[in-house]
């Protein structure tokens, strides 16, 4: 069975208090959906404001505000781009391939596999590893790493793509919309814009 799953990095919190986080011991990735805990809708929210923590110094953005929430959301609050590292991810239970998104590669981006099935080029998804997907006919190919002559790879059928990707959508959009309570009840205060940032984030429509 072949799996799709819009996921998240995640690290180390390192003291992080604004609000609860889950307790992430090392690297990973954070599968986004509808169906997530509080806390984890909470670590999610998270890493997107702290993948855009950047220092308006070089750009034509206001300055920090002094307060620690405003500062933190700052730059997801601010970007014109937003940045959430991550991507989709795909398993094949069968085989135990799994393909992952590589460095830099980012959920704000999760639209471009629409392409894998609009063209015969293959698509990037990050490197270190360099996850590529082609489509070859009715079959596309995701190659693990394609640097490597020998890398796995997840074969399946260009209309098994197709409804993956809808059902990825699908989590995407059921995580906004858990988030959309969440900010109601934990960031009363910056709720709307940061659902609305959010929304941003991932390439969908606000919820509000």
């Amino acid at each position: 069975m072949i799996t799709m799953q819009p996921v998240l990095e995640v690290s180390v919190s390192d003291g992080f208090d604004l609000w609860p986080v889950t307790d992430v011991g090392s690297f990973g990735y954070l599968a986004l959906s509808g169906e997530l805990t509080p806390l984890e809708v909470g670590t999610a929210v998270m890493r997107i404001a702290r993948c855009n923590d950047v220092d308006p110094e070089q750009d034509d953005r206001p300055p920090r505000p002094a307060d620690p929430m405003g500062s933190f959301l700052h730059g997801l609050l601010t970007f014109d781009s937003l940045f959430a590292a991550g991507g989709l991810r795909v398993t094949d239970s069968v085989t135990g391939v799994t393909f992952l998104p590589g460095c830099c590669n980012g959920l704000e981006d999760w639209r471009e596999w629409h392409q894998v099935l609009e063209s015969e080029w293959q698509i990037g998804f990050g490197h270190d590893p360099d996850p590529g997907a082609e489509r070859r006919g009715e079959t596309v190919l995701l190659t693990v790493d394609c640097e490597r002559s020998d890398s796995p790879v997840i074969e399946l059928p260009a209309l098994e793509l197709r409804r993956l990707l809808a059902g990825a959508e699908d989590d995407l959009a059921g995580f906004l919309l858990l988030a959309t309570d969440w900010a109601d009840r934990t960031l009363p205060h910056h709720a709307v814009p940061v659902v609305t940032a959010l929304a941003r984030a991932l390439d969908l429509p606000p919820p509000r």
